[in-house]
C-alpha cells in the first residue's frame, strides 16, 4: 500500500503493518496502537494513570475515532505514527525525566510491535497524584504503598 522507506527493520521483524502480500492486506487499527501506547506508558515508573479525570472521560465519549482513554493516534503523510498521550504522574518524580521515558518507551514498543515508525510522541501531563489518592490503575496494586 505505501512505499517502504526503511528496509533495515525487515530483516529483524517482518513487516506486518499496513502492507500487502500474496494472501491479502494487513492493517492495524489505531485503537490497537492506542492500547499499546497506554500499556507502554503504564510500565514507566512514575506514571500514576493514563488519561484525565471525569471531565476527560465525558469528552472521550464524544471524541473522534482513534482516541482511547487519553491517547490519540494519527498517521502523517508518509504513514508514520503521531501519538499524543495524556498522563497523571506520581508526586515527587521528576516530571520532565518521566515524560522523556514515556516517549522513549512508547516509540520502542509501537515500532517493535507494528514495524512502523513513530514520528512524534507528545506527552501532556494533566496532573500529579499522591500515593494516598486512588485511581483505577492503583486499584490493581501495581506498586506497594508505603506509609
Amino acid at each position: 500500500m505505501s512505499k517502504e522507506t526503511d528496509n533495515q527493520n525487515e530483516s529483524i521483524i517482518p513487516n506486518v503493518s499496513e502492507a500487502s502480500n500474496t494472501l491479502g492486506d494487513i492493517r492495524i487499527n489505531h485503537s490497537v496502537v492506542a492500547s499499546i501506547v497506554r500499556l507502554a506508558a503504564l510500565e514507566v515508573s512514575g506514571v500514576a494513570a493514563v488519561g484525565g479525570g471525569f471531565v476527560d472521560g465525558i469528552a472521550e465519549i464524544f471524541s473522534k475515532k482513534g482516541d482511547e482513554r487519553g491517547v490519540r493516534v494519527e498517521e502523517d503523510e508518509v504513514g508514520d505514527y503521531r501519538i499524543e498521550i495524556r498522563v497523571i504522574l506520581r508526586f515527587g518524580c521528576e516530571l520532565a525525566t518521566v515524560a522523556t521515558e514515556i516517549q522513549e518507551r512508547i516509540a520502542e514498543q509501537v515500532e517493535q510491535m507494528t514495524s512502523k515508525s513513530v514520528a512524534r510522541v507528545n506527552v501532556i501531563i494533566d496532573g500529579v497524584r499522591t500515593a494516598d489518592e486512588k485511581g483505577e490503575e492503583d486499584e490493581w496494586g501495581d506498586e506497594p504503598h508505603i506509609d
